[in-house]
């Protein structure tokens, strides 16, 4: 029996409880995965020489990205303060946490795709990896712009407000962590929209026609939520830093989900006029079809 007549048995014989504990087995390995990187990233050194003289030679690695990030977006008079006692201590773990999470992710989407995989066609198969790619491409450019471009522009921007009130330029170390780590996440994800719209268009669930006729609807949209992502939403300078990348974005997504409506039905239309693929070579049949005309195989 090959491969795709296994995984299609195995489909028709598994039940709700079935599918529910493979689920449970796959979320248990995407947890593990996440304890594992943690703690490996709270104990794991920066220096080689650590193996030769551990106790004096010891730097974790984490406290050098810190380091890093401290030097590459913290203005030199601006101080960071550490309000209460055990603030060092959950920074630590915050931070060895969010590298953990970022470990995990590729685990986490390859777990959720094997679960999913037998129930998708071959032409949602091949859909998955552009996709996935776009999204992580997407993702990886939006995070790289608000760690570069965004946060020191935002950091440098805060000092005058500082001085204007008269108040010393000391900042919680907690709090300019979390912002760096927060914002550099949210903005990653928004740059994300145009992978999900193209797809979600393919499917026939958006048309672009909805969007391009209230162009400036949307425009002001993407404002009022670059205003929200920019930690100091009242800067227009900061806003139009993230604005003008957004919807330069949502015109690129325009342009690629317009050539899957020019090709004709898009899926949901063949799933609505009882049009559906076969899973196994890819042909179109009829809904009510046991038998597919090019294999032979059965889909009941």
């Amino acid at each position: 029996m090959s491969d795709s007549e296994e995984e299609g048995r195995k489909e028709r014989i598994m039940g709700f409880w079935d599918h529910t504990e493979e689920l449970a087995a796959r979320l248990k390995i995407v947890l593990c995965t996440l304890i594992v990187s943690t703690v490996a990233m709270m104990v794991l050194p920066a220096n080689l020489s650590f193996f030769q003289n551990p106790l004096q030679s010891y730097e974790p690695f984490v406290g050098v990205i810190l380091k890093l990030i401290r030097e590459q977006i913290l203005p030199e008079n601006f101080k960071l303060i550490g309000l209460e006692f055990a603030v060092p201590i959950e920074l630590y773990v915050l931070a060895s946490l969010t590298f953990g999470l970022a470990i995990t992710l590729p685990v986490f989407a390859y777990e959720i795709y094997r679960f999913v995989n037998p129930a998708l066609y071959p032409r949602e198969r091949r859909d998955v990896y552009p996709f996935v790619a776009s999204v992580s491409i997407l993702f990886l450019v939006g995070a790289l712009f608000s760690y570069v471009v965004l946060m020191p522009y935002v950091m440098r921007s805060i000092a005058p407000f500082f001085l204007v009130v008269g108040a010393e330029l000391v900042v919680s170390v907690m709090d300019f962590y979390k912002v760096v780590f927060f914002f550099t996440l949210i903005v990653g994800l928004a740059f994300t929209f145009p992978a999900f719209f193209v797809i979600l268009v393919k499917y026939g669930i958006l048309r672009t026609k909805m969007f391009t006729k209230n162009r400036k609807y949307l425009y002001a949209a993407l404002f009022i939520l670059a205003m929200i992502l920019t930690p100091n939403g009242g800067f227009p300078l900061g806003n139009l830093m993230i604005w003008v990348p957004m919807v330069l974005l949502m015109e690129i997504g325009f342009l690629f989900a317009r050539r899957y409506e020019k090709e004709g039905k898009t899926v949901l239309e063949h799933w609505l006029s009882g049009e559906t693929t076969c899973k196994f070579c890819g042909t179109s049949i009829s809904g009510d079809t046991i038998f597919c005309p090019k294999c032979g195989r059965s889909h009941k």
